[in-house]
């Protein structure tokens, strides 16, 4: 268990994600884990990994065979968590999985992301969330594991982020064309900013529900909607006054009506009639954002992010997350940090940031992503350990 103090660097590890969990990121030191783990796709990304001697390095090529195999490695990892402390009921989902599953890759797999779900359970702050990042070929094993770790309780959401257009014509079933993210919270003390939950109104793209609430515009096109100030049945004489000529029960206080109508807030639609409330469009948060997300749209070739990294996500899709669950100065882990999003996206925010990833060619591809983007001077604000020196 790690217990060294945190200090004010950003931090970027090359080495096992196990490993640094454990020997290098102290118990709730973080505030917000993002993992974006392989998905056991039975995919071969093709890559060529050289270490910085020019030669091919077996284990760079096999971190981005996303296919797994049980094997001793696998039965070892098994047992180390049956005897370690971890909760009863993860001991006891990963028993009643290995029942219904074998000793297949699948579960070879799950056996894999358990070791890491609960370290990072343990540096996760009181208030601080995870979202973990996968598509529909494990995800349905991956909450059973979580809710064994977290508890069913502290679930969040499941996101639904369409990552594509519809594939090619399928035969037997419908084409996958979404992500899944599993958010859990570590205590129902997390932190979640209310403002981040909502989409911006595009002014000139308005859905039909929406232009036609907010139809009546002002001389300089600025749209409103008017809206009834009449109160409830509220017995407070204080509330029952004449405005503009007519005497109501309104919502508001006597002042805080003259401040509105100071404002030009409230106006009186038609001779003798009810006063009403201008609620501008401009004014409101936005859009309540839900949980399918299909305004982030995947990188095409033509991006200007791009990378050219297999499993790149938009920096847009780690933006929001970051925005709903940190505060500005608070800590983002990603241990599979791949080619840097996530910390580019919580460096953007104003976050510290901790990044892993086992390939040289992730680090190396994330540092030097970091200094094109911020210029030579972020060299300055981070730590990279693990790196093997020549």
């Amino acid at each position: 268990m790690a217990t060294k103090a945190p200090n004010d660097l950003n931090k970027l590890f090359y080495g096992d994600n196990l490993d640094v969990l454990r020997n290098s990121i102290a118990d709730e030191s973080v505030d917000l884990v993002y993992l974006d783990p392989p998905f056991n796709s039975n995919r071969n990304y093709s890559l060529l990994f050289k270490e910085k001697s020019g030669d091919q390095s077996q284990a760079q090529l096999e971190a981005f065979d996303d296919t797994w195999t049980w094997s001793h490695e696998s039965e070892t990892a098994y047992v180390e968590i049956l005897k370690s402390a971890a909760p009863n009921q993860v001991k006891d989902a990963l028993e009643a999985m290995r029942k219904l599953l074998g000793d297949n890759d699948v579960l070879a797999y799950l056996v894999m992301m358990t070791q890491r779900l609960l370290e990072l359970h343990r540096v996760l702050n009181a208030t601080g969330a995870l979202y973990l990042h996968c598509d529909p070929t494990a995800s349905h094993y991956l909450k059973i594991v979580l809710d064994a770790i977290f508890g069913g309780d502290n679930f969040r959401n499941e996101i639904i982020w369409q990552r594509t257009g519809s594939k090619g014509y399928q035969t037997r079933r419908l084409p996958n064309n979404h992500d899944v993210i599993l958010g859990y919270q570590k205590s129902p003390a997390s932190k979640w900013q209310l403002d981040a939950a909502f989409l911006a109104y595009d002014l000139n793209n308005l859905d039909p529900k929406t232009a036609g609430k907010y139809s009546q515009r002002d001389p300089d096109g600025r749209r409103y909607s008017l809206t009834d100030l009449t109160g409830p049945n509220d017995p407070r004489p204080n509330l029952t006054y004449e405005v503009m000529g007519v005497t109501r029960r309104w919502r508001w206080s006597r002042e805080r009506m003259d401040e509105a109508i100071a404002q030009s807030l409230v106006i009186q639609p038609k001779p003798g009639g009810v006063p009403r409330y201008k609620r501008y469009l401009d004014d409101q948060r936005g859009k309540p954002l839900g949980d399918v997300w299909t305004d982030i749209a995947p990188l095409n070739s033509q991006a200007a992010e791009r990378l050219g990294y297999p499993t790149q996500k938009p920096l847009k899709l780690l933006e929001r997350l970051i925005a709903l669950t940190t505060e500005e100065g608070d800590v983002v882990l990603d241990p599979f940090c791949g080619c840097g999003t996530t910390v580019d996206a919580a460096q953007r925010l104003g976050r510290k940031w901790i990044g892993i990833d086992i390939t040289t060619l992730s680090v190396d591809l994330t540092d030097a992503r970091l200094r094109h983007t911020y210029g030579e001077q972020i060299r300055d604000t981070y730590e990279m350990l693990g790196i093997p020196r020549d």
